[in-house]
């Protein structure tokens, strides 16, 4: 049966080869004389940077964001007057001109021709529009006080003037004119900053929620949202309406939104990702070591400050030497040479190194004697035999539950008290922290300029936007006024040092480190760098396969 079957079948496939012999010779015989056609074309592949969002952005609208994740959007998706390039310094984007009257209190910026992500032209009108809507006390911007350098601006965000009268006017479509309270140095800087970006008025207008989907979602930057499933994914694709769109490699960004450091990085490893780690994420603590023995890892000092928040407004964090007893009484070192794991710098002020108004630190590092001391003293203020339960709060990370747990257990054996630490998703760590919710909270500060008032400006007023520790101080506040109007660097640093200390005086605020970002990314990506404040910079990436 095997037999015949063999047979078989080596007759069918003599035949088949001899029709197929048949038919390229036919073929070749009729296309003789005949010049080949060449292969279609194949399209480019695409360039996708695949890339983790450990949290959900909170928003996408420049007025609202607070964190480094929206600002990260943001950035992509926007462009100022000004954009911060390659070299760390301010360069003209949607401003092709800038001039600055004799006493610098006016600029007039000449825009060139761009378009929204929809095709409609970015006007001089939707910056004024933009800045004054931030300003608007029914806005409620949080960072409405970084419009303050305007000409009243804080006293329409306060009240006590009208928009009409705030330092910024459009004259026609291509000029803007804004007339700031003082000279500031740094005001190109500021442009570049998200919080001066323009927005597309009659898209707000028109609905609510308009940053908040990628079918609503309108900007004016090198990149556009393309797809957004909230917690689980954010797309951008290439701006083809951007003016500098030549500029732009990459075709897409894809955003994972993975919470655990561990899962990020083994994606990274497998080739799932082409970028693990600072500034978007973190890496594993105790995967450092091996990735930087192995030379992997990349590092980078930035001007950030990783803190804990005292709630001020209440017992027993009301008492200024309980503040100082817990700010005291941490081992700075210790964390970082054991939890951290990142080269980072004990934090023994608040202003970064980068920026700093002064060399020698505000007060000594795991100082416990001088904790108990103060802790006993400011009991016997409030009226206290002992402490109530503390609650050391974080918001949702690995790294960040490592830290809290190491601290909790350092104030634990330092005071024998009861110490709780909890973990909250971010979104409601922010409401909760504006609200006052808190008793100690984890917090990070990256620096929105190159200058130390971008750190100091935070705490001058109880009800400034990021200021959620209920301090306030009249001295401290008249120091950095006065800085705003002293025109000699030195002069103006010592106003600066002077307030600083009176910040760790107060102690509303215990530093903990100064951050290093820490990164692994393959070596096709180029291009895409993070900047000295810590911002992540997506214009210039590009995917380079050898």
């Amino acid at each position: 049966m095997r037999k015949v079957i063999f047979i078989a079948m080596c007759i069918v496939l003599c035949m088949s080869a001899a029709i197929t012999g048949c038919e390229k010779n036919a073929s070749s015989q009729s296309n003789q004389g005949r010049i080949p056609e060449p292969p279609p074309e194949q399209p480019p592949a695409q360039k996708v940077l695949r890339m983790n969002l450990s949290i959900e952005p909170p928003t996408a609208d420049p007025a609202f964001a607070e964190d480094s994740t929206s600002a990260a959007v943001i950035r992509a998706t926007f462009d100022g007057l000004t954009r911060i390039g390659t070299d760390g310094t301010p360069q003209l984007a949607v401003a092709n001109k800038m001039e600055v009257s004799a006493d610098r209190l006016t600029y007039t910026f000449h825009l060139r021709d761009s378009q929204w992500s929809n095709g409609e032209p970015v006007t001089a009108h939707d910056f004024e529009y933009a800045w004054k809507r931030v300003l608007d006390p029914r806005t409620a911007s949080i960072y409405a006080y970084q419009m303050y350098y305007l000409k009243n601006g804080e006293k329409f965000n306060n009240g006590l003037a009208s928009a009409d009268e705030v330092g910024v006017k459009a004259l026609n479509d291509k000029t803007l004119v804004v007339q700031l309270e003082h000279p500031t140095s740094y005001f190109p800087e500021l442009t570049a900053f998200a919080t001066y970006y323009p927005v597309y008025r009659p898209q707000i207008e028109a609905n609510s929620r308009w940053a908040s989907n990628a079918d609503t979602h309108v900007g004016n930057g090198p990149f556009k949202i393309e797809q957004w499933d909230h917690h689980t994914k954010l797309v951008l694709a290439k701006n083809n309406q951007y003016w500098d769109k030549d500029a732009v490699k990459l075709d897409r960004v894809e955003f994972s939104m993975i919470s655990d450091e561990n899962t990020e990085l083994f994606l990274y490893e497998k080739d799932e990702l082409d970028w693990a780690g600072a500034p978007l994420s973190t890496l594993p603590a105790q995967a450092i070591p091996g990735l930087t023995d192995a030379g992997k890892i990349r590092t980078r000092t930035i001007a950030a400050v990783y803190m804990y928040k005292f709630n001020t407004q209440q017992v027993p964090f009301n008492n200024v030497k309980i503040r100082k007893a817990f700010s005291y009484a941490i081992n700075r070192q210790l964390i970082i040479d054991q939890v951290r794991q990142g080269h980072q710098e004990p934090a023994l002020g608040f202003v970064p190194p980068s920026m700093a108004v002064r060399t020698e630190p505000y007060f000594l590092d795991n100082d416990t004697e001088t904790a108990k001391k103060l802790l006993q003293e400011g009991l016997n203020e409030l009226g206290l035999a002992t402490l109530p339960p503390i609650t050391l709060t974080y918001n949702t990370s690995e790294s960040h539950k490592q830290l809290a747990e190491a601290v909790a257990g350092q104030w634990r054996q330092a005071f024998h008290i009861d110490v709780k630490v909890e973990d909250k998703e971010w979104t409601q760590f922010l409401k909760d922290q504006h609200k006052g919710d808190y008793q100690i909270s984890r917090s990070g500060w990256l620096g929105d300029f190159n200058d130390p008032i971008s750190f100091l400006g935070i705490f001058r007023d109880r009800a400034g936007g990021n200021n959620d520790t209920g301090w306030e101080n009249k001295r401290y506040q008249a120091l950095l006024k006065q800085s705003a109007l002293e025109m000699d660097t030195q002069k103006r640093n010592q106003l600066l040092a002077q307030a600083e200390q009176i910040l760790m005086d107060e102690m509303p605020i215990a530093p903990l480190f100064y951050y290093t970002n820490s990164w692994v990314k393959h070596d096709r990506v180029k291009g895409v760098f993070i900047d000295g404040m810590g911002n992540l910079e997506l214009k210039w990436g590009d995917i380079v396969n050898k």
